[in-house]
């Protein structure tokens, strides 16, 4: 169980991160030039020029980043979802850390959330735990 803990901890940081980039530079960059976006807002705030470089900088980081972000999460549902069945989690436990990957900065607290708990009841997994254990030879 610790490789797929270890799984699901490097999936949850790259989501997560990735997931930031895009809420709080892509989109921003791409959008954010006082037009309607999405068919949702009559107009944005003004932070780039329409066509401008960094318009098309913010374009790119959605276009290949939010693809990027899509599979990796795909990834990361999986992980998250097999360390749930190998921990037993209750169902609502393992949705709510599945949900929170899609969700900016909390990804990391449901991230360590699931760790904490995972420790807790399985404290055999822990480092120290691991670093006490004698040595079979």
């Amino acid at each position: 169980m610790r490789k797929n803990l270890r799984f699901y901890q490097v999936m949850a940081s790259i989501v997560g991160v990735l997931l930031i980039v895009l809420c709080l530079i892509g989109v921003p960059l791409a959008n954010f030039d006082g037009t309607e976006m999405w068919g949702v807002f009559s107009s944005t705030p003004v932070l780039v020029s329409p066509g401008s470089e960094i318009q098309g900088v913010g374009e790119a980081i959605t276009s290949y980043l939010g693809t990027a972000h899509g599979w990796l999460y795909m990834i990361f549902l999986f992980s998250a979802f097999t360390l749930s069945r190998r921990a037993q989690w209750p169902m609502a436990f393992t949705l709510v850390t599945l949900l929170m990957g899609t969700v900016p900065v909390l990804s990391f607290w449901s991230e360590r959330r699931a760790t904490k708990r995972l420790l807790a009841e399985h404290p055999e997994l822990s480092a120290k735990a691991q670093a006490e254990a004698p040595v079979a030879g």
